[in-house]
């Protein structure tokens, strides 16, 4: 904690920085701005019409929200919520001054000289640093081959052009190792785009519409904190809103019921409430039959039956009319539902009865000794859901689908809207994370490589074990940005391994991070309001363009500097080495957007409220929504949602539990988004500076554990230290763990997260993860 002792915070210095000082009365005395002998620059009033103001947004994985800085003699002053944008910056947005002029921004090239994690380093310059990456990369494509070099990169930076242009530069290199599948939402990826034809497809233009909100394992007060407004809208306007979680959040403080929940026992619950909807005939027959495959064709061997083997849309149905197969696109057809609809010994049946089949063992007795849930309120769910129109499921980063078959649990929330037809329309739907890319066509900023090998990469929560078992070949070179790797992958102990026994790591960065401690060279790099970049992306409805305000401190320089400079010396300069513009404009081809537009400020490429698959009309080849997935099929898994046992909890793994027998879960702050601002000196100020553990009462007193001391959750990956916060906010038997502090704050609550995939998805699965909690010696 020494670290952050430095950069305490009065608390009127705070208010100013939160702009309850107003910006006509700030002097440069207290700004703490001096003459170049040292004097207090001389008190002046100023007036608005002195600051110059720059547009940008916060570019980590967030909601994106526009910001205005005030400059005055070419410093950032202020950083305040654009008064034309649809929503308000939080008190992240608000600080951002705090990291332009943080106290440890890296401001030139770092090589190491002591043991990694030490954190010893030595200056270099930009062309000695430039020299090194070269020749390491050369060296290893000529021992190793492409195979030898490695790239991650997560949503540390989500703008339109970093992350394309480091991927891209490796992949002109001839190809790399890279991570498969996502810490973030891959299980979600895995099932909508199957299902519905898209991702990110989101439903906040119509929450306040909604009458019936179900928040499943997620807590948007936090995660989509900006447009809460929206349900407390909707609240007002009558809507109920229930919150299914383990813990209660701050969604559950304002919401109408809170349910807890065992981890991990979702698609029990989902196919329980689908059980009730089916056999209370509370289903939309006429939305299935017209905009689903729920009335396709199954034969004996669980295949979906076709007219044309060579024709993949040829979907067969049986017409109830004219008592025939027909395809499912000939017009005038009433397709069987179920099989009772079918001739008596037919050899096939339809998608809804294999759900229904699925859903049959699930009655409530079964569903509450799974999931703790009481009967009645199981029956409640599934009948308010069904019965108030319209109804909205919220997913958005949910921490059910962080789990062992997430995919599953995905996939049972879209069975839901789909089967009751809650879905198209405005206040139904299942809500997302969603941006401008569902709305308009945006193009690659870079030409593919024409050369880049293909080559089998690491799944993303398998990065630690599989680096260090030089699976599925040895790396040799590790190039990370835009990635927290030590405070968010997977059992923290084998990443640290990893960047250990990687001879050459880079980690491109603008603050001394917990991954950056770990490289053998470090570069830094700009941060938003010191370079021209874009966001067009999946996390807000307007395009932006994200103006440089300042100079960025000593060396750093944007991540495509750094890219256009290596591959000049590689031979493709010219791929990489135009203007900023070029490759904006690059991105916004087929949009309809351009960068004059965006000069004027924020765009979003529609008007009105936006409402994902209106009428029913989804992304997919044949416009209707598929319940019965071939691609989980082909990996030897159930084409419709079953029931899976998570594995790695207390009745998948009853040996492990006599170890560990508290489940964990992983909890998102309002403080950083991941570990970006979990060094910012206002945060710590307002939020809290220690990373707390939730624990139940009972859990707690058999472990003689008191409220507010010390505490250390273990198990057989590591150890994680935190403040315990004994509640009955969190069910009995399960511990909740805060996300994203750094290794300089005690370390990450991933030392402990399980790095099993998700195996339908390459996704995490952090919330199958069992601990026990013992004092602190």
């Amino acid at each position: 904690m020494e670290a952050l002792s430095k950069y305490r915070l009065q608390r009127r210095m705070l208010l100013k920085g939160m702009g309850v000082v107003g910006l006509a009365s700030l002097t440069p005395c207290m700004l703490g701005l001096r003459q170049a002998n040292g004097e207090p620059l001389p008190r002046v009033r100023l007036k608005l019409s002195d600051y110059k103001t720059y547009r940008s947004t916060c570019a980590m994985e967030c909601l994106h929200c526009n910001l205005t800085a005030f400059v005055w003699q070419d410093r950032l002053i202020k950083i305040e919520a654009s008064k034309d944008f649809n929503v308000k910056c939080c008190l992240r947005g608000i600080s951002r001054t705090k990291w332009v002029y943080h106290p440890l921004r890296l401001t030139q090239p770092l090589l190491r000289t002591g043991e990694k994690g030490k954190g010893i380093f030595k200056p270099i310059s930009w062309d000695e640093a430039l020299d090194l990456i070269e020749n390491k990369i050369r060296d290893t494509i000529t021992d190793h081959g492409n195979e030898g070099l490695l790239i991650t990169t997560h949503a540390g930076n989500m703008d339109s052009i970093k992350n394309d242009m480091g991927k891209a530069f490796f992949d002109y290199l001839g190809g790399s190792t890279k991570q498969a599948g996502s810490l973030c939402c891959a299980a979600v990826t895995a099932a909508m785009i199957p299902m519905l034809g898209l991702r990110y497809a989101d439903t906040r233009d119509t929450i306040a519409d909604s009458r019936y909100i179900l928040c499943w394992g997620n807590n948007p007060a936090v995660t989509m904190h900006a447009y809460f407004k929206n349900y407390s809208q909707a609240q007002r306007n009558g809507a109920r809103m229930v919150v299914i979680d383990p813990r209660f959040n701050e969604t559950a403080a304002k919401a109408d019921e809170w349910v807890p929940i065992v981890p991990g026992t979702d698609i029990a619950l989902a196919l329980g409430m689908i059980k009730i909807i089916i056999d209370e005939k509370r289903y939309d027959a006429e939305f299935l039959r017209a905009h689903t495959g729920a009335v396709y064709l199954v034969d004996a061997q669980q295949k979906l039956l076709r007219e044309k083997a060579e024709d993949p849309d040829s979907y067969l149905v049986f017409d109830t009319h004219s008592q025939s197969v027909v395809r499912h696109d000939l017009p005038g057809v009433l397709p069987a539902l179920f099989s009772n609809e079918l001739p008596v010994g037919s050899a096939f049946t339809t998608v809804l009865d294999q759900i229904k089949q699925e859903a049959e063992p699930w009655n409530v007795q079964r569903v509450t000794e799974e999931t703790d849930i009481p009967e009645q309120t199981v029956l409640r769910l599934a009948r308010d859901y069904a019965s108030t129109t319209p109804s909205m499921i919220i997913q958005n980063m949910s921490g059910a689908q962080r789990t062992e078959f997430g995919t599953y649990v995905a996939a049972s929330q879209f069975y839901l809207a789909l089967l009751t037809g809650n879905i198209g329309k405005r206040g139904a739907g299942v809500c997302d994370a969603g941006g401008a890319r569902q709305m308009a066509k945006f193009s690659p900023i870079i030409p593919p490589a024409p050369n880049a090998k293909k080559i089998a990469p690491i799944p993303v929560s398998k990065i630690g074990e599989w680096v260090v078992q030089q699976k599925p070949h040895p790396v040799k070179f590790w190039w990370n940005m835009t990635m927290g790797a030590m405070t968010q992958l997977p059992n923290t102990n084998q990443v640290r391994e990893a960047f250990k026994s990687v001879p050459f790591v880079v980690v491109a960065d603008n603050l001394m991070t917990s991954s950056a401690l770990y490289a053998d060279l470090v570069l830094p790099v700009t941060t938003i309001f010191e370079d021209v970049s874009l966001m067009a992306g999946v996390r807000s409805h307007y395009v932006q363009l994200m103006e440089k305000a300042v100079e960025p401190p000593g060396e750093a320089k944007p991540d495509y500097w750094i890219f256009a400079q290596l591959a000049e010396r590689f031979g493709f300069g010219e791929v990489f080495n135009q203007p900023i513009e070029h490759y904006i404009d690059a991105c916004l081809e087929g949009s309809g957007i351009t960068r004059e537009m965006l000069a004027q400020g924020p765009v979003r490429p529609t008007q009105g409220d936006w409402i994902p698959f209106k009428d029913g009309q989804f992304r997919t080849s044949t416009g209707k929504a598929n319940l019965f997935i071939e691609e989980w099929q082909k990996k030897n898994f159930s084409p419709v949602v079953t029931w899976k046992q998570v594995a790695e909890s207390v009745k998948g793994s009853p040996e492990l539990a006599k170890k560990y027998p508290l489940m964990a879960v992983q909890r998102k702050l309002a403080r950083s988004v991941h570990s970006s601002h979990g060094m910012n000196e206002w945060i710590l100020e307002v939020q809290r500076n220690r990373p707390n553990v939730m624990i139940h009462p009972d859990d707690a007193r058999s472990r003689n554990i008191s409220a507010g001391e010390w505490v250390v959750v273990y198990n057989h990956r590591g150890e994680h230290r935190a403040i315990a916060d004994v509640t009955s906010h969190i069910k009995r038997g399960v511990v909740s763990l805060d996300n994203g502090w750094w290794e300089q704050q005690g370390g990450s609550s991933s030392h402990v997260t399980n790095d099993h995939v998700e195996p339908l998805s390459n996704g995490h699965c952090c919330n199958s993860t069992l601990v026990d909690v013992r004092r602190e010696a």
